[in-house]
């Protein structure tokens, strides 16, 4: 399986390297970022882009691959709706409908988040948002496309989050996840899981579209 990660620095995005790289059902990965992993491993291949918002250039390139595993996303803290939706919403249909036209069959996959607004309009600004994201996915035309809404994600293998907010929260709650799975395993995931979830759903499929995460846990 040739796989196609977009948003492959970030927290989430580098677990789904990493399992894409250790796997055995993918057999290529290609990374397009603003910026590259700078990684050496024979699988994997980056491409910095900057606008990713126009892959025109970079086309020729996205052709033949057999899924996407979209893990690109930012907080919405501070942000206005319409900032936010520019990126979450604008930058993923255009990313998205573009891979699509290149690879008819390809299966999608993004990461969005557990309390996503499928009606689009509830009073949480970034749940609307990423819930209107999933419904123009799912309409897309993708082969299979699937939305991935993980809780609280502990970074494993050394990963580590960018976002300064992020990491206070994850050095203070970090120690406590043994806690939080014992306690509440339906809230919590890990970078590790969902990267195998995410290899499992492209290979195999699952008969949700929606997986929250109890869902991911089980697919990995």
């Amino acid at each position: 399986m040739k796989v196609i990660l977009l948003g492959a620095t970030g927290m989430v995005g580098q677990g789904v390297l990493r399992e894409c790289l250790v796997s055995s059902e993918v057999s290529s990965v290609l990374t397009v970022g603003r910026s590259i992993t700078g990684q050496q491993n024979p699988k994997l291949r980056e491409i910095a882009h900057h606008d990713l918002t126009n892959l025109t250039a970079i086309e020729p390139e996205l052709a033949g691959y057999d899924s996407c595993f979209f893990c690109l996303g930012i907080s919405s803290a501070g942000m206005s709706e319409e900032s936010y939706t520019r990126i979450t919403h604008d930058l993923t249909l255009s990313a998205a409908r573009t891979l699509l036209r290149l690879n008819p069959n390809m299966t999608f996959s993004y990461v969005s988040g557990t309390g996503t607004d499928s009606s689009e309009k509830g009073r949480t600004m970034w749940a609307r948002v990423k819930g209107r994201t999933e419904n123009e996915l799912l309409a897309l035309g993708f082969k299979s496309a699937y939305m991935f809404r993980p809780g609280y994600i502990q970074p494993l293998d050394g990963i580590k989050t960018k976002t300064p907010l992020y990491a206070f929260i994850y050095a203070v709650l970090g120690p406590l996840y043994p806690l939080f799975h014992a306690i509440v395993p339906q809230y919590v995931t890990t970078t590790r899981q969902v990267g195998k979830a995410m290899i499992a759903v492209a290979a195999r499929g699952s008969s949700k579209t929606h997986l929250e995460n109890r869902d991911i846990n089980a697919l990995a």
